[in-house]
């Protein structure tokens, strides 16, 4: 123990563990953000082998839940079999965590086939690489797929490790990482779902924090807003980074393709992980339909750290 009499007779006691914890050098500090935030990833391309869980596992056993959360975390995709095929799942896997975030689109939300469609989504037509929701200044952080009903042909989900793109990019091609990293580009989603929305932010495609981390991918070239809200200078540099980036993203190498059958559950980070889909065509027995929903890292975090007290003993 440390004790210390203060001036006014206050005492106090301190315990070596939580001192050293709280020590201000540069590893210590450095150990204490990682034990909190996990912020050590694995960058992955083509050759990833998708981690996964069991669903029944994961709603009933703290370790498998942690062990799912920590691969996703870590990895930004987790693979999650034997769900139920029904609507509903989602909720209930929410709820190992905490809580949906609702959105315009809704607590949960369809993804299929819909007539006067104000989603690309919601056609059967290929989805380019993208992340959800940059028309929001806070995108969701986390999303959640649940195959109901697959396709007879294509529909094939592809994802890639956006971090790993971003980093790549800063060392092929710094120019257009500082471009991509500093410029602020409109996004805006306009229509009715859950309710009428008409939304607008201004995004990084390439988030970096003060240390020049990559913490954010922001990139969705179908609600990229034609206003281009840049100096006349800065729209070729702008274009031709964009071009750069997409590039590598789009290259085999880098991509992963699977194809999800009724029951099976796919949870991934979505500021991190660009991901889309291929054209599909569904048959009149065989309409291709996901569930999908979102959460929030906060939520998320404070659940693994809560399950990783409780496995592990951490505090």
């Amino acid at each position: 123990m440390v004790s210390i009499t203060w001036p006014d007779r206050h005492s106090s006691e301190f315990e070596p563990d939580w001192l050293k914890k709280r020590c201000f050098s540069t590893e210590a500090r450095r150990a204490r953000q990682e034990e909190l935030f996990l912020n050590e990833r694995e960058f992955w391309d083509s050759a990833l082998q998708i981690p996964m869980a069991d669903f029944e596992e994961v709603l009933n056993d703290d370790k498998a839940a942690l062990g799912w959360l920590t691969a996703l975390r870590r990895v930004g995709i987790v693979y999650v079999k034997g769900a139920p095929s029904e609507q509903g799942q989602l909720a209930r896997l929410s709820q190992r965590i905490g809580y949906l975030r609702l959105t315009f689109y809704g607590h949960t939300w369809q993804v299929q086939d819909k007539p006067m469609a104000n989603n690309v989504a919601y056609t059967s037509g290929k989805l380019s690489l993208h992340t959800d929701y940059p028309a929001l200044h806070h995108p969701p952080g986390v999303q959640f797929l649940h195959c109901l009903q697959q396709a007879e042909q294509g529909g094939e989900s592809e994802v890639v490790d956006g971090f790993h793109m971003a980093e790549l990019l800063r060392r092929k091609d710094p120019e257009a990482f500082n471009t991509l990293s500093s410029l602020y580009i409109d996004y805006t989603d306009v229509g009715s779902d859950y309710c009428d929305f008409s939304v607008q932010s201004k995004n990084r495609i390439i988030d970096v924090d003060s240390e020049g981390r990559v913490v954010r991918i922001n990139y969705n070239n179908a609600t990229r807003d034609s206003v281009l809200d840049l100096p006349l200078d800065q729209v070729q540099p702008f274009y031709s980074s964009l071009k750069s980036f997409v590039e590598l993203l789009n290259r085999p190498e880098n991509m992963v393709t699977y194809r999800m059958e009724p029951g099976d559950l796919v949870t991934f980070d979505n500021w991190r992980l660009l991901h889309g889909r291929k054209h599909y065509t569904s048959g009149s027995r065989t309409l291709r339909h996901l569930e999908g929903a979102y959460l929030d890292w906060d939520e998320v975090m404070s659940r693994l750290r809560i399950l990783r007290k409780a496995v592990h003993g951490d505090s």
